[in-house]
């Protein structure tokens, strides 16, 4: 696994981050983060999360490849493991990703039956977020290409919960326009965005803060 050494101009993965980036994604997701993993700066005080719909045995490829093309760290999410600042998170296909424990956030994966279709399920991740208690992290929610609407549930929980600013994918670059138009439509999208701008939204709002 790659590591940060600050004397090497890279991110200490251990040191404090602010931010905690939650993306959902469906069809046309693999192209797309592909794009948007790329351009992301490494640099930013940032943790990422992300669920892809994808069967058990395609994720793990998934994360490799994207691992390929950034200095940040993708893996596909372990049990337990604690969130690190510059980490990539995918959720293991056939598995539900949440986030628990607001002190110190962290990785539990469960077997739980599909929600509403979807395991792992954008909803069941971003509801997670929303539930925890005594987390100080700021929250972007980031919804894109998909079919249906998962992850409108999640976000409403979450933009109740803590100051989210949440990122939708315009209809013009999303492969299918179901899952960020359900949030465009809802009134729940502080930024709708281009697929190619997503990266550079995310930076505009983590800003210049590259502490904790």
């Amino acid at each position: 696994m790659k590591q940060r050494d600050e004397n090497e101009g890279y991110l200490d993965i251990d040191k404090p981050y602010e931010y905690i980036i939650a993306m959902g994604i469906s069809t046309g997701g693999p192209k797309l983060l592909s794009q948007v993993i790329k351009s992301l700066d490494e640099e930013l005080s940032a943790t990422y999360i992300i669920v892809q719909h994808m069967p058990v045995g395609f994720t793990k490829n998934l994360a490799e490849r994207l691992n390929s093309l950034t200095k940040l760290i993708v893996k596909e999410a372990e049990d337990g493991e604690c969130l690190k600042r510059g980490v990539v998170y995918i959720a293991p296909g056939g598995y539900q990703l949440k986030v628990i424990n607001g002190f110190r956030p962290q990785i539990q994966l469960t077997d739980e039956v599909p929600y509403k279709g979807h395991r792992p399920s954008v909803n069941v991740m971003l509801l997670s977020l929303s539930s925890i208690r005594n987390c100080t992290k700021k929250m972007i929610a980031v919804i894109m290409t998909g079919m249906g609407c998962d992850g409108l549930e999640g976000v409403t929980a979450l933009k109740r919960a803590y100051n989210c600013q949440v990122i939708a994918q315009d209809q013009m670059s999303s492969t299918v326009f179901g899952m960020p138009k359900a949030i465009i439509n809802a009134g729940l999208a502080d930024y709708i965005v281009s697929g190619e701008d997503i990266s550079q939204k995310i930076k505009e709002i983590v800003g210049d803060s590259h502490g904790c």
